[in-house]
């Protein structure tokens, strides 16, 4: 694992002390983001060779705790992000309706020769629309399925329906300008050519912040998306290490040795915050959603605390 000093930075507004703090020791001050720093190194120093991206924004605060958040990673489901966000603003031009149906077909072209390839069921997050084929589904039931149930042959019929062009620069011109959604899930023969869709913590984060803030689409899509974030049911990363009943709007993404969790999350009586971790070379599955789940722990123990 590389070195956490050099790669960690650490913006913090330096703020004086509080009024009345000055000659009591009896008054705690509030933790500095160094002591975050400190905890996030003890977390990583248990899991050697790992890569790990972290992004962490307090959305009250001018402070994030930013860890290689801006190198690249493959971007697994989480790529499903863009594809939703695209979607809502087409709701928004009023070009495209959630009523809208489509019909369900299990073929798309491959980026690498535009030859044709199907989904294997068993390789999908979700099998419900298997069986739908050769019938039709809404735009809003495709995106449910594709975010909150990580459904890979919804998102490969909504990417068909948006393009993958039109998703990657949209994601770019809304901030992300680091991600790269190149194609629908499960081409294999892409993903032998290097042809993958890639993001970084900070691109990610940027988009979850600006779901929250409604600044990526209307403020009554934002809200939908949001509401859609909410329903996830793969929760054993960042959602394992807070306390129960805390309401976390996120999106997963694993593949071989790869594990991703980008979220909003939303603690008691304080603002939300995002928080981002990607990483890859964690042989075992569980190692990784502990890490995470590590980091979410300490992540809400210090943001509790000021």
């Amino acid at each position: 694992m590389r070195a956490l000093l050099p790669a960690l930075a650490l913006l913090a507004a330096c703020a004086p002390p509080l009024a009345g703090t000055q000659g009591h020791p009896n008054v705690v001050p509030a933790p500095s983001v160094d002591s975050l720093h400190e905890r996030i190194t003890t977390i990583l120093a248990g899991h050697p060779g790992a890569d790990v991206a972290i992004y962490y924004h307090d959305l009250s605060r001018p402070d994030s705790l930013l860890y290689h958040a801006d190198e690249s990673y493959h971007a697994a489901s989480t790529m499903k992000v863009p594809v939703m966000i695209e979607l809502f603003r087409r709701v928004d031009s009023r070009t495209l309706s959630l009523d809208q149906t489509v019909a369900l077909e299990n073929t798309f072209s491959s980026l690498a020769d535009g030859t044709p390839y199907s989904l294997d069921r068993n390789g999908d997050s979700d099998v419900s629309l298997y069986a739908r084929i050769g019938r039709s589904a809404t735009l809003g039931e495709l995106n449910e399925l594709m975010i909150a149930h990580s459904s890979n042959f919804a998102t490969n019929v909504l990417l068909k329906l948006l393009d993958p062009k039109t998703v990657n620069a949209t994601a770019h011109a809304l901030g992300a300008r680091n991600m790269t959604v190149l194609r629908g899930v499960e081409d294999d023969k892409a993903f032998q050519k290097g042809l993958n869709n890639t993001t970084t913590a900070r691109d990610l984060g940027v988009l979850l912040t600006g779901i929250e803030r409604g600044t990526v689409a209307s403020h009554r899509s934002c809200a939908a998306m949001k509401t859609v974030l909410l329903r996830q049911v793969f929760n054993t990363e960042i959602p394992a290490g807070l306390p129960s009943g805390v309401q976390v709007a996120h999106k997963t993404g694993w593949i071989t040795g790869t594990l991703h969790d980008a979220a909003i999350v939303y603690p008691r009586n304080r603002p939300p915050y995002v928080l981002v971790v990607l990483t890859r070379n964690i042989t075992r599955e569980k190692d990784a959603q502990t890490m995470i789940a590590d980091i979410s722990r300490q992540i809400y123990a210090f943001n509790a605390s000021r």
